[in-house]
């Protein structure tokens, strides 16, 4: 099996989602998919799955898993939408969304029966186990720090790290959510990622195009170790934690963080609509 990956950018949130797929036998999983949200109107469109969709369609793949790299802050995730077009796919995310969601119904007062237990998602991914998608192989590599529940996924030489690395010209994630530690995610990249082979190919969450550069997504293990404007294999632990923590200091919020992380970690789902028939999002005034 050859693995094939094809990117598709929102440059409204910045976020790059992934079609993984075996052009022979057709298997192919989809990871961080977006549901294009309009915080203005509070309107909802599936312009960036139906891109998805139409391409999964073109290819004739199957579409096992709809994977997440973690509970997003800066979009919608689009796993539903394709979940109910795709028959049979299921929503995974790392196990330790349990984590977040604890911390995030606390934090928006949710209804006291929101479950706490990740049970909104079709399974739980855990580290070191094997999920097979077909002929494709999926390992789960929790790197927490942007967040508690951040996974990686391993693919053969093929890794997705979600918002824990970026383009080497870029850097990492923050680390300044509920939760997040700049401690932990250098454990994340620097012990566990920066352990696979160079050779490994990466391919980010997100790329916001510094310096007025075009849009990437793809480098090596190898070539961050190397280049990583914030953490390379030779920059030390504490020198990372407070460079992150100083940075974060001066980044604003997402600008879809608060409708964002309620949708997200309820597997995409939209909240009960009120006795009037409408859906409401909760947003605390400080």
């Amino acid at each position: 099996m050859k693995l094939q990956v094809k990117e598709f950018f929102d440059k409204a949130t910045w976020t790059l989602t992934y079609v993984a797929f075996d052009e022979l036998s057709k298997d192919a999983i989809i990871i961080d998919p977006v549901w294009d949200y309009d915080p203005g109107s509070s309107k909802l469109s599936t312009e960036s799955a139906d891109l998805v969709l139409s391409f999964v369609k073109e290819k004739n793949l199957k579409v096992h898993y709809i994977l997440e790299t973690h509970a997003h802050a800066d979009h919608v995730s689009g796993s539903q939408i394709l979940k109910q077009k795709l028959l049979g796919a299921k929503v995974g995310i790392g196990a330790h969304i349990t984590d977040v969601q604890k911390v995030f119904k606390e934090v928006f007062n949710l209804n006291p029966n929101f479950a706490t237990d990740g049970s909104q998602f079709d399974l739980l991914l855990n580290e070191k186990e094997t999920l097979k998608a077909g002929l494709i192989e999926i390992k789960t590599i929790f790197t927490p720090g942007h967040t508690p529940a951040c996974s990686s996924y391993l693919i053969g030489d093929v890794l997705f790290t979600g918002d824990s690395l970026f383009m080497p010209d870029y850097g990492t994630g923050r680390c300044d959510f509920p939760a997040g530690s700049a401690d932990e995610l250098y454990t994340s990249v620097h012990e566990k990622l920066y352990k696979l082979p160079d050779t490994t190919r990466v391919f980010v969450g997100h790329d916001y195009m510094p310096n007025g550069r075009g849009v990437e997504f793809e480098s090596t293990i190898g070539e961050s170790k190397i280049k990583n404007i914030q953490l390379k294999a030779e920059t030390p632990r504490e020198e990372f934690v407070n460079f992150r923590k100083n940075r974060d200091k001066t980044l604003a919020a997402p600008r879809l963080l608060l409708p964002s992380v309620q949708i997200n970690i309820d597997a995409g789902a939209l909240p009960t609509p009120d006795d009037n028939g409408t859906r409401y999002l909760k947003i605390p005034v400080r």
